[in-house]
This record gives C-alpha cells, sequence and structure tokens, in this order.
C-alpha cells in the first residue's frame, strides 16, 4: 500500500476511523444520545469532504490497491448519494434514539460501518473487493435490523435477515469461486476479456447463475424475495428506511457494474433468467401489496417491485438503460425516504404508522405533509411531473430499445395497479377523520420531509441536470461495454 492508496481510500478510512470513535466514545463522555447524532452528522460532512477531494483527482491515483477499486464518475455518483441517504437516515433516526431505550452510539457506528461498506462496493472492481464491501454492509444491516432486541419482532426479523442473508452470500461466494475457475481471474475487465473468448462454458454459465441469485437477494427481487416483508415489517423504521434505499442502492451499483463491466458478453445466456426475474418482481410485488393494510408491508411488496423496474436497465445492455438505473436510484431514494418519513411522522413508541388507518385525517393537522406523502406516491407510481416519472420513462424506454416490448408493458400495467394501493393512503388522508388529526411533526421529519417533496418535484420538473449528470457518470462503463 502506497500513500497514493491511502489517499484514495480517505472517505473510507475516515467513516473506519470514525466509527470505531462513536463506539468509543461512551465510555469517555457518557451516553448522551442527542449528542451521538450530531457526532454522527459530523463525521458524514467530514466523509462527504474526503469523497469530493477524491472526486477532484488532484494528485489522486484513478486505481488504489493495484486494480482493486477506482474513482470512476459511476462510483463518485453512488457515493455522493449514499452520503446523502444515511444523513438523512440518521436524521430520522435521531428521535426515536433520545428517549434513552437503546444506545445511539452504537447504531449510528453501525451506520458508519455500512455507509463504509457501500463506498467500497461502489469502487469495487474485483469480485472480492465487492465481496468485502457487501459483507461489511450485510453485517451492519442484521444487527440493525434487530436492533429493538427487547421487542420480539425486531430480533425475529434480525434472525431471518441474517439466515437468508447468510445463505445468499454463500452462494454468491460460490457463483465467485466458480467464474474464477473458468476465467482465471476475479477482475471485472479481465472477466470481460475471458468471457469473450469462451462459449457454451458451462462452469462459467453456472457460475453467473449463482452470483446474480446472491445479488438478487440483496436486491429483494422474486424469488429472492421472501426475507423482504417480515424484516421491513419487524425493523426499527429507520432501519426499514435505510434497508429499502441505501442498501437497495448499493446492491444496484455493484449489479450494474459487474453486469455491464464483466458479463456483458454472456448475455444471451443470462437475459431471459433476468426478464423472468424482472416480471415476476413487478407482478409479485404490485399484486401482494394490494392485499396488505400494514404499510409497512405494503411499502416491503412495493420495494420488490421496484427492484423489477430497475432490473429492466441491467437487462437492456444499453447507455440508456445503465443511465436509467442510476436515474432511478437517485429518484427511488428521494420519494422513498420521503415516505418512510411520513411513516415517521406518526410515531407511537417503537412502532409507528403501521396501518392505513394511522393516516385517517392527516390532511386537517399537517395539510403540507399530506401533499408531500401524496407527491411521494406519486413519484413511486411514476407519475409526472414528479422525478420517478423520469426514472420509469428511461427504464421503459430502455427495455423497448432492446427488444422487451413485452416487458415494458407489464411494467406500465404493473406501475397502474401501483396506484391502487398507493391512492389507499391518499383516501385515508384526505377522505377519513382519524387519529392523525391531531399529530404534531418533529423538526427533523419536517426538514426530511420538505427536502424530499423539494428534491422529488424539481428533479421531475426541471430533470436536465440529473439526466447530464447520469450521462457523465457511465461513461467510463459503457466505453467498456462496447469494445
Amino acid at each position: 500500500m502506497t500513500w497514493a492508496d491511502l489517499l484514495f481510500l480517505l472517505p473510507e478510512i475516515v467513516l473506519s476511523i470514525g466509527g470505531c470513535l462513536l463506539l468509543l466514545a461512551p465510555v469517555i463522555g457518557g451516553r448522551n444520545n442527542g449528542v451521538a447524532a450530531k457526532w454522527s452528522m459530523l463525521l458524514l460532512l467530514v466523509a462527504t469532504a474526503a469523497a469530493i477531494y477524491v472526486a477532484a483527482g488532484a494528485g489522486i491515483p484513478s486505481l488504489a490497491l493495484g486494480t482493486l477499486f477506482v474513482a470512476d464518475p459511476f462510483a463518485v455518483f453512488f457515493k455522493l448519494l449514499f452520503v446523502v441517504v444515511i444523513a438523512m437516515i440518521t436524521l430520522l433516526s435521531a428521535e426515536f434514539l433520545e428517549d434513552g431505550r437503546y444506545s445511539a452510539w452504537e447504531y449510528y457506528s453501525l451506520m458508519a460501518f455500512a455507509l463504509c461498506g457501500m463506498m467500497f462496493m461502489a469502487s469495487g472492481t474485483h469480485l472480492i473487493s465487492i465481496y468485502v464491501g457487501l459483507e461489511l454492509l450485510s453485517l451492519a444491516s442484521y444487527i440493525l435490523a434487530g436492533y429493538y432486541k427487547n421487542e420480539t419482532r425486531s430480533t425475529e426479523a434480525a434472525m431471518k435477515y441474517f439466515v437468508l442473508g447468510a445463505t445468499s452470500s454463500g452462494i454468491l461466494l460460490y457463483g465467485m469461486s466458480l467464474i474464477y475457475g473458468a476465467c482465471g481471474s476475479l477482475h471485472l475487465e479481465a472477466i470481460s476479456q475471458a468471457v469473450a473468448t469462451m462459449a457454451g462454458n458451462q462452469a462459467l454459465i453456472i457460475g453467473v447463475m449463482l452470483l446474480g441469485a446472491g445479488l438478487c437477494f440483496k436486491v429483494a427481487a422474486v424469488p429472492f424475495h421472501v426475507w423482504t416483508p417480515d424484516v421491513y415489517t419487524g425493523a426499527p423504521t429507520p432501519v426499514t428506511a435505510f434497508l429499502s434505499t441505501a442498501s437497495k442502492v448499493a446492491a444496484f451499483a455493484i449489479f450494474a457494474r459487474i453486469f455491464y463491466m464483466g458479463l456483458h458478453s454472456l448475455e444471451p445466456d443470462w437475459n431471459s433468467i433476468i426478464a423472468t426475474v424482472a416480471a415476476l418482481s413487478m407482478i409479485v410485488g404490485n399484486l401482494a401489496a394490494v392485499t396488505q393494510t400494514n404499510v409497512k408491508r405494503m411499502l416491503a411488496y412495493s420495494s420488490i417491485a421496484h427492484a423489477g423496474y430497475a432490473l429492466l436497465g441491467v437487462l437492456a445492455m444499453s447507455e440508456i438503460g445503465l443511465q436509467g438505473v442510476l436515474i432511478y436510484m437517485l429518484v427511488y431514494a428521494f420519494a422513498n425516504i420521503g415516505t418512510w418519513a411520513m411513516v415517521m411522522l406518526l410515531r407511537r413508541r417503537e412502532y409507528a404508522g403501521e396501518n392505513v388507518d394511522d393516516f385517517d385525517g392527516l390532511h386537517k393537522s399537517a395539510p403540507l405533509y399530506a401533499f408531500a406523502m401524496v407527491v411521494f406516491l406519486l413519484s413511486l407510481g411514476g407519475i409526472p411531473p414528479t422525478a420517478g416519472f423520469i426514472g420509469k420513462y428511461y427504464l421503459f424506454a430502455a427495455a423497448i430499445s432492446a427488444g422487451y416490448a413485452w416487458l415494458a408493458v407489464i411494467a406500465v400495467l404493473m406501475s397502474a395497479v401501483s396506484m391502487f394501493y398507493y391512492f389507499r393512503l391518499v383516501v385515508a388522508m384526505y377522505l377519513k377523520d382519524g387519529a392523525a388529526a391531531d399529530v404534531i411533526p418533529s423538526r427533523q421529519v419536517r426538514f426530511i420531509v420538505i427536502v424530499c417533496l423539494i428534491a422529488t418535484l424539481t428533479l421531475g420538473i426541471l430533470p436536465e441536470r440529473m439526466i447530464r449528470g447520469a450521462a457523465r457518470s457511465i461513461a467510463p462503463i459503457v466505453n467498456l461495454a462496447s469494445r
């Protein structure tokens, strides 16, 4: 390791040291949960500054530790998005940790380690480096899912997530071993060069299928989705927001990089399987959500459907497809965090806003927040002029241009189905009277809701800068895939 490598890994080093310090801080300064949130936000600011410094590239190499990590625009895009998402989740977490029943220092430390893992994933160009980052994220996620250790549902969610997650990691690693055996390397560029000259290698094809299965578990795609409803329901609401946004976005970052950079030559061998997974995810996710009265379970199934939409961009294997993945991850993150912030708005002790009835009458006491919820739901449904429309437009256009018009038709039909269960919340907020009429938003929730509302509307009405930024971010990967 050289000094240049240390500079390259500065954001990850900052987060690693900061996470350790957050663990040690209660020993020195007590267990004031309110102070923990402030120190966590300071750590995120320092990590952001380090990421921007690395992105500027002054005297910093584009590769680190040989060729294990890369600082390309694709990685920079996702790293900055990760920091923004984790910062919003940190603010959402502050309120429910302030009462002191659960320590905030360990919680924020785990968030820092999870963010560190996500950054490693975004920069990884070697399957082992990607795997290490993924496991760092996963281990932190397992503990966060069970953070309400005195609550049966939270403990059960953590156990299910851990057992199934460990199994998927084993499948993923076994797939990597078969790819290594066939290609002689785990570097994505070397894999790309090797598979271009290999036709009909069964070990390689099985390895790719196992690798894809492991990744599909991480993004909660059908049929690897069975953990999602129970984990989303049992985990603390801010952790559920983390799992449905940051964790999913990170998984799609490596999904896109691996398949575009390393496995694009094998598209005829895996495209039909990914197409089937995408179709099943959209259909099962939306139809199952229709029957739910628990909002967290409904949003869990909605998250499964959104994984199916995003897979259209991976399946397209085109510039517009990859661009659509980046745009969709950005707009999905803001709309989804805004939605979970509204669930936090109706907080009742540890678990909150879990039933559709909890939203009854919200427009009377909080008209701005009821309007914001409508905007977030419209964005998730892909209705203009919200940002979600832009994301779905690019994904559907990519599917059609790649010859998957039937998938685009399914996606449009399932988007229409999604509006049915989304508008159940709208009906509850505007046409019914109930418990939400006396809700008083906290300042953290107010801030997050307003930020997400502005971002969702701005990116939908004025999307040009977002589209250009996504185009610049994908350029190196598209150039490599087209060689």
